[in-house]
């Protein structure tokens, strides 16, 4: 094996640099913990001065989903996922499943089967691997023996019935072409006894040592994944693998085989699952009974890349919220994730608190690149909703920026299709009559309050002038100039300033609940402003 040796050397990095790998299956839609671990991966790497690579793990050729390569480039892009090496590295071009950027690949395990087989050769001459000739049928016989009597599961011990086969027999039944997978020899490799095994986030776990014979080639000749991590990590140089805690109880097996082709094991950390609160209770996400579990629910709607990743910052590192309130202005990259920080207990998505993040973060974005983000969002979503924005996009941004300045600035844009709903009547293709007049107003009335305040308006008029006049039209028509006069005599009025301010709110943007209505005018604009209050 010196050969692969010399071709992947050891890096020339810095000590303590992580080299960190995504190594996602092309079997379905990129899920929210793809994006979680792409984040906590990237962000090791990239604050030790490390190397962030992505791996294809597609060996798995039953389950392969066509597109899912391309669809995974794609979205970890939108949400600013970028990475040194692999398909779709920096260079390599978005999306751009054919080019790779990197000298340790393929970055395709379906490309490295020659790779896999030398040093699966090298095991069956070490007597560490054999291959085995068990048929399915047989296999299901065994299952069923090991259930009746309550045992562990799998081929091991008595049931590894091909485990001493000489290898003249072995050889007969490869050329008479016989079926058959190439196993690990687990008496062989020394690691059966229980033993504490360190976690880059746990600590050290004790864990029954590796009893079983698994697989390492498949029939078809192509390794699994427990071989071909084992295998790739070592030739990538991996320093730390970052993983969901269901693979912990495989951590054994992996050991076991990286002694065994005597690599020094990476780092492992097993992070805690995502959760939700379901029934009362908590329960893993679920990919096919969870619609936020896949990223495309979030680009459907609009989250801007910045609020979720600054969320599932929330999720990768506790002390994250305490640090964004000592730094509300530091970008987020200056955060130093640790995997020590890391929980180890299940993590709950709260979408209510994503969006408070979300509420947080857009406040701080400008208005003009929030609206080309709106604008991004319509294009992919809303076609037909973006040519209206593209061709007002001046006044787009203006909507954007009513109530944003200043030391409070507003705090309810969350998401691209709430925000397009939100400011959707500054476009007459989208205006319409949604709320009712006020209670204290009938049709006659308020017919009357837009006559008079369409023949007082003037565009040009101050925000106080503006409003004192709205006072003297309340007076005119029988409403309080404050509400606290209808409040202490409600029978002498019909109602107060508020009612005829929520007249004219409703004449300009169809509700009763919007942005202060002199700016609301002033993005309308004059002429959009007196048409929408002619009765």
């Amino acid at each position: 094996m010196g050969d692969y040796e010399t071709e992947y050397p050891p890096r020339d990095l810095a000590a303590g640099a992580f080299v960190t790998r995504l190594g996602p299956s092309p079997t379905g839609f990129i899920h929210l913990g793809n994006l979680f671990m792409a984040i906590v991966n990237a962000r090791l790497a990239r604050q030790s001065g490390g190397v962030f690579f992505l791996r294809i793990e597609d060996t798995d050729r039953k389950r392969e989903t066509e597109g899912a390569v391309s669809g995974l480039i794609e979205a970890l892009s939108y949400f600013g996922v970028e990475f040194d090496e692999g398909p779709g590295a920096a260079g390599a071009g978005a999306g751009d499943v054919a080019g790779e950027i990197g000298n340790y690949g393929p970055y395709f395990q379906s490309e490295r089967g020659e790779i896999y087989r030398a040093y699966a050769r090298r095991l069956v001459l070490e007597g560490k691997a054999y291959p085995c000739f068990l048929s399915e049928e047989r296999i299901a016989e065994i299952r069923a023996e090991q259930e009746a009597a309550k045992e562990l599961p799998g081929i091991y011990g008595k049931y590894a019935e091909f485990r001493g086969v000489s290898f003249e027999e072995a050889q007969r039944r490869v050329k008479d072409g016989e079926p058959y997978v190439l196993r690990l020899n687990a008496e062989a490799t020394g690691q059966k006894e229980p033993s504490l095994l360190s976690d880059g986030i746990r600590g050290e776990v004790r864990l029954q040592g590796n009893v079983l014979d698994v697989v390492l080639l498949k029939r078809d000749g192509l390794p699994t994944y427990h071989f071909a991590h084992v295998v790739d990590d070592h030739l990538m140089r991996t320093t730390h693998v970052i993983r969901g805690e269901e693979w912990l109880s495989s951590l054994p097996v992996h050991i076991a085989l990286a002694r065994a082709l005597g690599f020094e094991p990476p780092v492992y950390c097993h992070t805690a699952l995502l959760m939700k609160q379901d029934a009362g209770g908590r329960r893993k996400l679920s990919k096919r009974l969870d619609p936020e579990a896949a990223l495309s629910y979030y680009m459907a709607d609009g989250y801007h890349p910045a609020a979720v990743t600054e969320y599932l910052l929330t999720l990768i590192n506790s002390d994250f919220e305490e640090w964004r309130l000592s730094n509300p202005e530091v970008d987020n990259a200056e955060f130093v994730v640790r995997t020590e920080k890391m929980g180890a207990a299940g993590m709950l998505l709260d979408i209510d608190k994503l969006r408070d993040v979300s509420r947080e973060r857009l406040a701080r974005i400008p208005a003009a690149e929030l609206a080309e983000f709106i604008l991004d969002w319509a294009k992919r979503e809303r076609p037909d909703v973006y040519a209206v924005l593209k061709e007002n996009e001046g006044r787009l941004a203006a909507a954007l920026d009513i109530g944003r300045q200043g030391d409070k600035p507003r705090k309810d844009l969350v998401y691209a299709a709430q925000i397009f709903d939100f400011v959707s009547y500054f476009f007459d293709e989208y205006f319409c009559l949604a709320d009712p007049l006020p209670e204290n107003v009938s049709e006659s009335d308020a017919a009357d309050l837009l006559r008079g305040y369409s023949a007082t308006y003037d565009h040009s008029d101050a925000p106080a002038g503006w409003f004192e006049k709205i006072r003297e039209l309340a007076e005119a028509h029988g409403f309080a100039a404050r509400p606290k006069d209808f409040k202490n005599n409600p029978g002498k009025y019909k109602g107060h300033v508020g009612d005829v301010s929520a007249v004219i709110r409703r004449a300009l943007t169809g509700r009763l609940n919007a942005p202060d209505i002199y700016e609301v005018q002033q993005v309308l604009g004059e002429e959009r402003t007196r048409r929408r209050l002619v009765i």
